[in-house]
């Protein structure tokens, strides 16, 4: 496979991805997604400013990890992308990265309710899903994470996890792909909702254990091809 046969794949997917999320109700006018470049694994791709349901392979720009634009471009970038510059700094095992405001999670962010696996599709929820509280460090903000200080402590949050939560905000979910990071965001927000559901039912709720939750997200690992091409085959109907 060339170089640039092998870049225009990972830009055709990073379009598939946003628009997946965004008919998943993952991400709407807001939120993005990001990949690490496929030949510098110091740089990142992700697109301008734009609602994810519109992006193009035009739209994606490069970044640096200070999470700015690497090349002659002036076009607008995403104000957060600092999320994936910082994340990708912190965990060389990451190499992609979604940034969601999903509905159901919210809630989750805000609570002193543990978000956790309630089903094997959610196994990853087993390691945690720790809070990011952006009052905590830099006092009243309008919730954004604006720069790299802001980034930093999303990333130390999140630590070696596959989730973190954002109070009042939204979430963000990682993989060592494309793939894994747009499944690991569309389950978060499909447990939170099933999790809602099976608190309002008053009665007791048994999540899974982290043995389980270990071993449903290795088994998961090794059919995740299966429900990404059905998504890049949904993604334009």
């Amino acid at each position: 496979m060339s170089n640039s046969h092998d870049l225009k794949t990972c830009i055709d997917d990073l379009v598939v991805a946003n628009r997946v999320l965004a008919r998943f109700g993952v991400l709407d006018g807001f939120g993005h997604v990001s990949v690490r470049h496929p030949h510098d694994t110091q740089r990142f791709l992700l697109s301008r400013s734009l609602a994810p349901e519109l992006v193009t392979a035009d739209d994606i720009m490069e970044f640096g990890m200070d999470s700015e634009v690497t090349t002659d471009d002036d076009r607008k970038p995403y104000l957060e992308r600092y999320i994936h510059g910082e994340i990708y700094r912190a965990r060389p095992d990451v190499h992609a990265v979604v940034h969601s405001h999903s509905p159901s999670v919210i809630p989750f962010a805000g609570s002193s309710v543990r978000l956790q696996p309630i089903y094997h599709m959610a196994g990853f929820l087993g390691s945690g899903a720790p809070v990011f509280d952006i009052r905590c460090c830099f006092g009243d903000t309008d919730m954004l994470v604006r720069n790299r200080d802001h980034g930093k402590e999303l990333a130390k949050t999140l630590g070696d996890r596959q989730i973190s939560l954002m109070r009042g905000h939204g979430f963000v979910s990682v993989g060592d792909g494309i793939p894994v990071a747009v499944y690991r965001a569309i389950y978060t927000e499909m447990n939170a909702a099933l999790q809602q559901k099976a608190i309002g039912l008053n009665g007791d709720i048994t999540y899974l254990s982290q043995e389980e939750a270990a071993l449903a997200d290795e088994m998961m690992a090794g059919v995740m091809n299966r429900p990404w091409e059905l998504w890049k085959k949904k993604a334009y109907e």
